[in-house]
């Protein structure tokens, strides 16, 4: 895995030595955070590069010296370990946005309300529930913990297949593979091929943050793009795909 690592750092220092500003990202921002990018670019001409991926990936490859000049969290626990690590800026570290949490369908299906009562087992007829790392990935541990706040964990738990990212669990609903999934409203918004069935309880989980916050490498224009992040056009754009806005 460290050699793993390594190899990937070297092809990213790479990549970031022809861009101004390398962003690490959840995979779930990944449809607002591409408008964003490319708008701040036509405006101020600054290239930025973004690398999405499943944040416990993102934060071990910053860990080992990859390039970036931004990391964009699902999960403030790893910021907090790269905070400890001393690998950002912690004076710029802040809450980006938010997010809620969902029960996809493959196609067109009736919708549900998700709470104690639900027979999700029942709603799988035999199929997967499609979700993220439930021990790593934010959004499968996000899932995971409302399942088991509910008391439907235990029935569903061997139907689950997991995928090493939200967004690739996202697309096995879509491909049909699986029946159902648990992804981010934000999610959804970004595939056609699924449907909105329910929403978790917003006290079924702990609240989605995602901290932003520029690591020790970082220059006068990654953080400009992150005080960008913060403006009124930034925030309507991540909001018009399904994130939440945070007070």
């Amino acid at each position: 895995m460290r050699l793993a690592l390594s190899a990937l750092a070297l092809i990213l220092s790479a990549q970031a030595a022809l861009a101004d500003v390398t962003v690490f990202a959840a995979a779930s921002l990944k449809t607002a955070l591409d408008q964003i990018a490319q708008d701040w670019t036509a405006e101020t001409g600054t290239k930025v590069t973004l690398s999405y991926g499943g944040t416990p990936a993102l934060a071990k490859q910053i860990a080992e010296g990859a390039p970036a000049d931004l990391f964009v969290s699902a999960s403030e626990a790893w910021m907090d370990d790269l905070e400890a690590k001393a690998l950002i800026k912690p004076d710029t570290r802040r809450d980006l946005i938010g997010n809620s949490l969902i029960l996809v369908a493959h196609g067109e299906a009736a919708p549900v309300t998700i709470d104690a009562t639900l027979d999700l087992a029942a709603l799988l007829d035999g199929g997967k529930l499609s979700m993220a790392l439930v021990d790593a990935v934010p959004a499968g541990q996000y899932g995971k913990e409302a399942l088991e706040s509910l008391g439907l964990w235990a029935a569903v738990e061997p139907s689950v297949v997991q995928s090493e990212n939200v967004r690739a669990a996202l697309k096995l609903v879509a491909l049909g593979e699986a029946p159902l999934g648990i992804v981010y409203a934000s999610d959804s918004i970004a595939e056609p091929g699924v449907t909105v069935i329910g929403t978790f309880p917003k006290d079924s989980h702990r609240p989605i943050v995602y901290p932003a916050a520029l690591t020790l490498t970082a220059g006068d224009d990654a953080a400009a793009f992150l005080d960008h992040l913060f403006s009124p056009a930034a925030q309507a754009v991540f909001q018009a795909n399904g994130f939440a806005p945070l007070p």
